[in-house]
């Protein structure tokens, strides 16, 4: 595998991790017993801490890239495992 295609992977990792990270943690002003500002969304965060959400991001990508990884040098799952998902012709 090229660097330039693992560059690639780990970012799609990252991306759909921040998706995943994002909601965990947060908090809207109501629940915090914050003021809103007129015209807020009543579902913006308070407590909002993009430091945290990339650490956070950056660990699980990292974790999940490293098994991908691990998967495409070690072939433990490969394509033929889910043959079963497919039933064969009728010849």
């Amino acid at each position: 595998m090229s660097l330039t295609s693992i560059i690639a992977i780990y970012l799609l990792f990252w991306v759909m991790s921040a998706f995943v990270i994002l909601p965990i943690g947060v908090k809207t002003h109501e629940e915090l017993g914050l003021e809103t500002i007129p015209g807020q969304a009543d579902s913006a965060p308070g407590n909002f801490r993009p430091g945290v959400i990339i650490l956070r991001t950056t660990i699980l990508s990292a974790v999940l890239f490293a098994l991908y990884y691990a998967n495409y040098n070690y072939g433990w799952i490969t394509r033929d495992s889910f043959d079963f998902l497919i039933s064969p012709p009728n010849t």
